[in-house]
């Protein structure tokens, strides 16, 4: 991966040309000298979680920092890297400011927002004592974890989940539990040594200098330290004498020659900031891809994939799937017979579980040779909203089992997958999981959900892919994708018509399970997530 071209020459309300030269050349060789003592560096927003809300609503829209931009093929690999934005500039400057405002004006759905403040070293028991009486130096370069940070960007660029530390500023350590973020269309890394390690700069494809002048910031820090953190005047000029400045001399300013903007003033440079947005919509065009057009498009005259397990077509299931198939089939009986099958489905997929013989003692006090469960844990994960009607029936034959949920919308514009939210439970990577759905048919939301499971570690041999009714395309994309998934289903279905229905189908499964009015085109799909 490499950094694009730098734009020089840029002037616009005050937007410094590029390539000015840095005072201390040789330290930008790799910004990493022994570490000094230094100060407590400011809390702020660091990143986005499962379970924080959006990070801005505005008067138009919501901008959203979980989920995972539908940038896979049909392979399910994700076919564009994410647009890496690095911000850097001092400390106080006014970059995280800068970061909300350029996601703002973006207008797009997925934004990370990755703060290098997350990223400070577990110090030692001596380095904690000099923090307590503000005597670590928090503006030196090896103050950070810069193996963790690269790491971390890495996995982000390529869509994958990472974990996150969570910095206590009070403390000076990190917090027991970690934040879990997912790729977006846009990462945004802030922080004051941005620029400071060559691999990472690799890492980002746009990276901008926020540039303020030096009595703002020391008031801005004044402000700060003295309302939010209760330390006194004297304390924090002093600190910004020892620490603060001298590094911002030697470390930061210097790194202001890489950047390819620098932009003055901060937030107040909307000129600037307008160009930035610019040239980032420019370079999201090209990551744009159709997933369930390739999915339709790809080539599908196979034989059914051996991971594939459909239910016995007997007299009984037969004469359940024409009544559930039946468009004048009442919502009562649609019910009664969609849990049964569900009942079936599930007792059919256990039988594919791991099992190892074992000895019981009968009450006649007799031995029985027979067979147990030689997994930790099963757990269940529905698709919202169809696929939690399956829990029922999980919880029914599977005695104390766990549930997550994960919710895969449709993106009402481009027709694709989006990610919006997941709950999972803990250590998940250690059990067989059984994946919900009522109806798949081209297989783009089963392969995001299952790729959701991966990022989580769960190995894809545990994985079992469960629907009531599928088209020969969504098990041939899942399959293809995912060549040791499970899949399992009562019916197989032939077609997939131009909008995504399965032929002859089901109909739109939720609609006519919770009896709520159908889709405006009569989709099969699931609504809210397309299958």
């Amino acid at each position: 991966m490499s950094s694009p071209p730098a734009y020089p020459g840029i002037r616009i309300s005050g937007c410094r040309a590029l390539g000015a030269e840095g005072s201390n050349a040789e330290s930008l060789d790799r910004l990493l000298p022994p570490v000094g003592a230094g100060r407590s560096p400011r809390k702020r927003t660091t990143s986005q979680c499962k379970s924080e809300p959006p990070l801005l609503r505005t008067s138009k829209r919501t901008i959203y920092t979980a989920g995972r931009p539908p940038w896979y093929n049909e392979h399910g690999a994700q076919s564009k890297e994410a647009f890496a934005i690095g911000l850097g500039g001092g400390s106080a400057s006014g970059k995280t400011t800068v970061a909300r405002m350029i996601i703002e004006a973006l207008d797009v759905p997925w934004v990370v927002l990755l703060s290098m403040d997350s990223f400070y070293k577990v110090l030692t028991e001596q380095q904690q004592e000099q923090a307590t009486h503000n005597n670590f130096n928090f503006d030196h370069p090896d103050a950070f974890d810069f193996d963790l940070i690269i790491s971390t960007l890495k996995k982000l660029k390529q869509g994958k989940s990472v974990k996150v530390p969570i910095y206590d500023f009070t403390t000076h350590s990190r917090k027991k539990d970690w934040k879990t973020l997912y790729g977006a269309n846009v990462i945004i890394f802030e922080g004051i040594m941005a620029f400071a390690d060559k691999t990472l700069l690799e890492l980002l494809d746009m990276k901008i200098f926020v540039d303020t002048d030096s009595d703002i910031r020391l008031v801005r820090r004044l402000r700060r330290d003295i309302s939010e953190r209760g330390r006194d005047i004297e304390g924090v000029i002093k600190q910004y004498n020892k620490f603060v400045k001298p590094a911002f001399d030697q470390y930061i300013q210097p790194t202001m020659r890489l950047a390819d903007i620098v932009v003055p003033r901060g937030s107040g440079n909307t000129v600037a900031i307008d160009l930035i947005v610019q040239h980032v919509h420019s370079q999201l065009e090209e990551r744009e891809l159709s997933v369930r057009a390739a999915l339709a498009s790809a080539h599908q005259c196979h034989p059914l994939p051996q991971t594939l397990s459909v239910l016995k077509s007997t007299p009984q299931v037969r004469g359940m799937h024409t009544i559930i198939r039946d468009k004048e089939t009442s919502r009562d009986e649609f019910i009664f017979y969609s849990k049964r099958l569900m009942r079936l489905l599930i007792e059919h997929a256990l039988s594919f579980l791991p099992f190892q013989d074992c000895v019981v003692q009968t009450p006649q006090g007799q031995d029985y040779t027979g067979k147990c469960y030689a997994g930790k844990q099963i757990t269940g994960v529905s698709i919202l909203r169809a696929g939690e009607t399956m829990e029922p029936a999980l919880r029914a034959v599977c005695k104390d089992v766990r549930i997550g949920t994960i919710l895969i919308q449709t993106n009402q514009l481009t027709g694709e997958p989006e990610l919006h939210y997941l709950r999972l439970p803990k250590d998940i990577s250690d059990d067989h999981v059984i994946l919900m759905d009522c109806t798949v048919s081209t297989g783009a939301a089963a392969m995001m959900a299952v790729r959701v499971l991966l990022d989580h570690d769960v190995p894809e041999d545990k994985i079992f892919l469960l629907s009531l009714l599928m088209a020969e395309m969504g098990v041939h994309s899942v399959a293809y994708a995912f060549p040791r998934v499970r899949i399992i289903t009562t019916a197989v279905d032939k077609r997939v018509n131009d909008l995504f229905r399965i032929i002859p189908g089901i109909g739109n499964f939720g609609d006519r399970y919770f009896g709520t009015d159908a889709v405006p085109d009569g989709s099969d799909e699931e609504e809210p997530y397309t299958g």
